[in-house]
């Protein structure tokens, strides 16, 4: 098979499209023929040598992946060769094919395109386990999303407003904070010129940014407000004023998805699929696909996310 191998890190030129050795499906796993792919930023990071794929993981990039299901590992069951699927992927989605763990696939939603089911896992799963399972955001509460343009920006302001809360959203451009809201977000903040601190206060915050939005952040949450840090854009070492989290009684998380054990990665799909691909099926939500690029020019999609001009995700086609 081909796939896009990283030889040396560097820039996008640096993805070299290669024949590799067909993956075989491990007990528990199945053989996903690839179909689509999306890239994330933890793929530039990982090409620019940041961010290595976890012990035991396929060495090329690709968080997730929609295809056919080709072969079944030892002891895998309710799935069949052929169907229709996208996966959650602690690697290797840039390439024809992949071994998946059978608890981090889902079916593709009926309705849903099937290379645009390849936006979908990645995002999901990260929205609704940070969201909804660790920030337990209800309905009235108000969401600010930074990045709300961004794949997974676009995603969560969709599931905020299905569950009922209200949703504000940074952006870096007139044209991407009108994107936002069409998917409904309810208060719009050029981060260019704006200062979200003064204009939004909210109970649940999604951030990207790390340290450099950290003290905003703490100063925009309501009392019992949670912070959930996903993303290290802004650096990754700031000064927390503690004095302000006590009088708020707020709270401060910090997850990843990538590297955590099967079992978690499993439950996490599991919720996603129980809550999020019904609002996909009935058409509340939707995958928001801004372009599609031939897996072989992966190069030319790591520099359109690195542009920043997209609006959802860049995706890869085999």
């Amino acid at each position: 098979m081909y796939a896009i191998t990283i030889p040396e890190a560097g820039g996008p030129e640096a993805l070299v499209w290669a024949e590799v050795p067909d993956p075989v499906p491990a007990a528990g796993e199945v053989l996903v023929e690839v179909v689509a792919g999306a890239v994330n930023r933890a793929d530039l990071l990982q090409r620019q040598g940041f961010y290595d794929p976890p012990p035991g993981s396929s060495p090329y990039p690709g968080l997730e992946c929609s295809g056919r299901i080709t072969e079944l590992g030892p002891g895998v069951s309710g799935w069949a060769v052929g169907d229709e699927v996208c996966a959650l992927l602690a690697g290797g989605g840039y390439a024809q094919k992949v071994a998946v763990p059978a608890g981090q696939l889902l079916p593709v939603p009926k309705g849903v395109d099937l290379v645009a089911a390849a936006a979908l896992p990645e995002v999901a799963c990260t929205v609704w386990s940070n969201v909804f399972m660790v920030a337990h955001l209800r309905p009235a509460e108000t969401l600010l999303v930074h990045g709300g343009s961004s794949g997974i920006g676009t995603m969560a302001i969709q599931l905020a407003k299905a569950v009922g809360a209200k949703v504000a959203v940074t952006a870096g451009s007139a044209e991407k904070l009108e994107a936002c809201r069409e998917l409904g977000a309810d208060i719009l903040i050029n981060y260019r010129e704006q200062d979200f601190a003064e204009l939004v206060t909210a109970d649940v915050i999604l951030d990207i940014m790390g340290a450099k939005y950290l003290e905003r952040n703490v100063d925009a949450l309501a009392v019992n407000g949670r912070l959930v840090i996903i993303g290290l854009q802004g650096g990754a070492k700031g000064e927390l004023n503690l004095a302000k989290m006590l009088s708020k009684r707020a709270a401060v998380a910090a997850t990843s998805l990538r590297g955590r054990p099967l079992g978690e990665k499993a439950a996490i799909v599991a919720a996603v699929r129980e809550h999020v691909w019904p609002l996909l099926e009935a058409g509340t939500v939707r995958p928001v696909v801004d372009r599609t690029v031939p897996m072989a020019d992966a190069a030319e999609a790591h520099r359109i996310v690195e542009g920043s001009t997209h609006v959802g995700k860049v995706v890869l086609t085999v």
